[in-house]
């Protein structure tokens, strides 16, 4: 109950650090599970495995976890608006609806992934040379979509509950694992992109049973019981009704990512592996973001639920005061250990120059995306999920779709197709700012 309280009462901007710490220290641990791999097979394995572990099948692979978390998201909202009103028999509900939701969503996820695998790497013109390892890397990994779904469904039930810690707890151990087996079947067994692969199979297995285990020593309202495992129709119809149009949001994201890396593949494999290594260096700014959407998103719908509007406005703020300041840092603190950075992944001189003119371009313009992860968070935690989804698809999806098929064939550099994000954030930030002082946002909710 403690940490119910934390996020419905009391100082907004300390108890949002309290929650958005663990949270971005576990997102940052949950991006080492690529990293890692992009890491141990750049160094081993060679610039080719890296393109095939890293370019357009990290791309992919966030299209289709994307879409799940983003439908996922519905679930959070649902169980933290039950959990802040102390209604406990629905949240028990949402609960098991949500866990039955990511067990259903992850074996349908994985037919689905296998099967459309070798198409999107052609149509992304993937090179033949990393095409075989490329989709030798898909097969395998898309093993791990059920217990990935389950636990991250499982984590986003206890956040929502005010339980930031324990994810994180089970996602540094499992990321131990993953150290431990990627070192063990790629430098000792020598299984390259397989050995990768597996790694994080079985790590995130480790990560589903340990969360499904915690839950169900829980003595709350978010306790799970394999017996209560079911749908219940009213609550799973409010998850999607929040949850899909955010991930159908995220699914044109990733379609836009998609055919941005199709253009980067142009370029041949070294800019491939230069944006692979870049994505990786990205991701740190990305979970931070991240975090702090994940962060208002529960605090707005449990001050919701609560009735408690003034706080949820004064959380906005304060957390975008936040998320500009870590902004600022990593743009500066990225941009002078770049060559660093980018050594990590890879020792050749090439890929390292065109990773750093990737990075000097783009990391200025982090500070222009920040307003669409907050605001879109607090009013998703609303349930106000619709309009955020047509703001973005609009700004970011088909402005920069329409940016890629005229701009870029007609200047045909690796310039011209990164300016399709500074171009589309700044937009799209403009439309929710407007969208967020009309007000609407709260009395559609």
């Amino acid at each position: 109950m403690t940490s119910q309280n934390q996020i419905t009462e009391g100082k907004i901007w300390k108890s949002l650090l309290v929650f958005f710490f663990p949270i971005l220290i576990g997102t940052l641990f949950q991006q080492l599970y690529n990293t890692i791999d992009a890491v141990i097979i750049g160094k081993f394995e060679g610039k080719e495995a890296l393109a095939a572990v890293g370019g357009g099948t990290a791309v992919y692979l966030t299209l289709i976890v994307g879409f799940f978390v983003g439908v996922s998201s519905g679930a959070g909202v649902v169980i933290s608006q039950l959990f802040g009103s102390k209604n406990a028999r629905e949240t028990e509900k949402a609960v098991h609806t949500a866990l039955s939701l990511s067990l259903a969503g992850g074996i349908l996820m994985t037919v689905f992934g296998i099967l459309t695998a070798d198409w999107v790497l052609r149509v992304t013109k993937t090179p033949e040379e990393i095409l075989e390892l490329s989709l030798t890397y898909l097969h395998i990994y898309f093993a791990s979509m059920v217990p990935m779904f389950v636990y991250n469904m499982a984590g986003g039930a206890m956040r929502a509950a005010g339980d930031s810690k324990t994810p994180l707890y089970i996602l540094i151990a499992a990321v131990a694992t993953n150290i431990a087996l990627d070192t063990l079947f790629v430098v000792a067994f020598g299984w390259g992109v397989k050995g990768v692969a597996w790694a994080t199979v079985i790590s995130q297995a480790e990560s589903m049973l340990v969360s499904l285990v915690l839950l169900a020593r829980r003595k709350d309202s978010i306790a799970f019981s394999f017996k209560k495992l079911s749908f219940t129709p009213n609550i799973l119809s409010k998850m999607l009704k929040i949850g899909f149009p955010a991930g159908i949001q995220t699914t044109f994201y990733s379609l836009s990512n998609i055919i941005i890396q199709s253009a980067i593949n142009s370029f041949g494999t070294v800019t491939i592996a230069s944006w692979a290594a870049f994505s990786k260096i990205d991701a740190a700014f990305w979970t931070i973001v991240s975090a702090m959407g994940i962060s208002v998103t529960t605090f707005a719908g449990q001050n919701f639920g609560a009735g408690k509007y003034t706080r949820l406005r004064k959380c906005m703020w304060e957390s975008l005061a936040m998320t500009a300041a870590f902004t600022v840092a990593a743009s500066i603190i990225f941009t002078l250990t770049g060559r660093l950075c980018f050594s990590l992944f890879t020792n050749d001189a090439e890929v390292i120059d065109e990773g750093m003119r990737i990075l000097k371009f783009l990391a200025p313009f982090w500070l222009t995306y920040i307003s669409i992860e907050i605001l879109s968070g607090v009013t998703r935690g609303t349930g106000d999920s619709f309009f955020p989804m047509v703001i973005s698809l609009f700004g970011i999806c088909f402005l920069r779709i329409a940016w890629l098929f005229t701009a870029v064939p007609r200047f045909q550099t690796v310039k011209s197709v990164l300016s399709s994000y500074p171009l589309t954030w700044i937009v799209t930030s403009v439309a929710f700012w407007v969208y967020w002082y009309s007000g609407k946002w709260l009395h559609r909710s």
